[in-house]
């Protein structure tokens, strides 16, 4: 949730810089939002014979997209905005769905099955 709220939060921006000068559309990746959080997680290796705990290089979440769409150096294609909008609050709603589902499942253990 924490990918699509970031997301949301960058087409934004992108949709409201959508005329200013040598602005340059930013994109997130969730490649570097997940490599950020498995870094987070704490491994303990227990024995010499275990795998160790390696993680690659950390990456910025926000990359600048390079492409220019207007005569004013603005990268920003505002119908691919817009799509990418919907798409993410598409995912961003599944999501949340999911999640209540779960905490439905977890009410229903706590009730006793009723």
């Amino acid at each position: 949730m924490d990918y699509a709220s970031l997301n949301q939060k960058v087409i934004s921006q992108n949709i409201a810089n959508v005329d200013t000068p040598k602005y340059k559309a930013k994109t997130v990746e969730f490649k570097s939002v997940l490599d950020q959080s498995v870094k987070q997680l704490e491994a303990k290796r227990t024995d010499q014979r275990h795998f160790s705990f390696q993680y690659g290089d950390q990456h910025p979440a926000v990359k600048t997209k390079t492409s220019q769409y207007n005569h004013n150096g603005n990268g920003v294609d505002l119908d691919q905005e817009m799509s990418e909008m919907a798409t993410n609050q598409i995912y961003f709603n599944a999501l949340t769905d999911r999640l209540n589902g779960k905490f439905n499942s977890l009410q229903t253990v706590v009730r006793g099955g009723k």
